[in-house]
């Protein structure tokens, strides 16, 4: 769902102009040029002003949002099953599309409904019903609290690489390499023990969840433990983490990809993740936002 410059305008207390600056500069999250207009996501947070010294963390506003939220009444079953349907379909979008994936919005929405697509490839149909699988999957798991394991990770693989039966679930036994990406992904003999390691390390680290996760995808996908299917996997386990540490999960829009792409390239040589976690921040953040304002809302209006 999106909203015009104006509606942003309004929602935000800026001038028309500053929000197409914003928009122009890349700073709206998900926003994307559609003739002369602007196409804003309803969710997308409000950016800082750069002009001004933000007073508080971006990460410690995460905090505080999420605390808010804890406290506040829930959603009811009904309201929370509205909203994940939602974010479903524009999720499953945004991650295949990432991959290459050829369906639109409406299509992919079109296809979780059961429908077939003229003249769109039978791959780009199993890959739209195998995230919503995947992602079905990672909601169960989320309800038992189930660890992140090795085995966890090779079953949601399984589940997400639909087209390719005999690779699924399958670490890989050949070497690959990633058009355009300034790493090479590691050897197949040392993906078990990279593996292993990166859980190890995960496990063990005290660092926030953000900054945490950053490096988490950023290692997991420099490891590349899969022929296909690593980015669909890995912001599945971004999401399975987060959901289990009771944060909303996070939908990487297609037209953020160069953004996204970039904080991969950011981390190498130096190991830096803070493009990626500034990346996650700022989705997590406005994701905060988004359920904060519908129960803010809900509140006032039963007061």
């Amino acid at each position: 769902m999106f909203m015009t410059v104006k509606q942003a305008a309004e929602k935000w207390s800026l001038s028309d102009r500053r929000i197409r600056v914003l928009c122009a500069e890349g700073k709206i999250s998900g926003a994307y040029q559609e003739g002369r207009g602007w196409k804003i996501p309803v969710d997308a947070v409000k950016p800082a002003d750069g002009r001004y010294k933000s007073k508080e963390s971006i990460l410690s506003q995460i905090d505080r949002k999420k605390a808010e939220l804890d406290n506040r009444r829930p959603l009811t079953e009904g309201e929370a099953a509205r909203l994940n349907e939602e974010f479903l379909v524009e999720y499953t979008y945004n991650s295949n599309a990432i991959e290459g994936n050829t369906l639109t919005l409406r299509e992919t929405d079109l296809v979780l409904r059961g429908l077939t697509i003229n003249q769109k490839p039978l791959k780009d149909h199993l890959e739209a019903v195998a995230h919503k699988e995947a992602f079905d999957f990672v909601r169960e798991l989320v309800r038992n609290n189930t660890p992140v394991s090795e085995s966890i990770i090779k079953q949601l693989h399984y589940l997400v690489l639909a087209d390719k039966k005999d690779d699924r679930g399958q670490y890989r036994r050949v070497p690959v390499r990633i058009m355009g990406a300034q790493h090479e992904p590691v050897q197949p003999y040392l993906i078990q023990s990279k593996m292993e390691q990166l859980l190890l390390d995960y496990t063990a680290s005290n660092e926030h969840i953000v900054t945490k996760l950053a490096g988490f995808h950023i290692e997991f996908e420099r490891i590349h433990p899969f022929i296909d299917g690593n980015g669909r996997t890995g912001r599945l386990l971004v999401n399975l983490e987060l959901m289990k540490a009771g944060y909303p999960p996070i939908d990487i829009k297609f037209t953020d990809r160069i953004a996204y792409y970039n904080a991969f390239d950011a981390c190498h040589p130096k190991g830096d993740p803070a493009a990626m976690e500034s990346l996650f921040a700022g989705y997590i953040n406005a994701r905060l936002d988004f359920y904060l304002n519908i129960l803010r809302n809900n509140q006032s209006g039963t007061e």
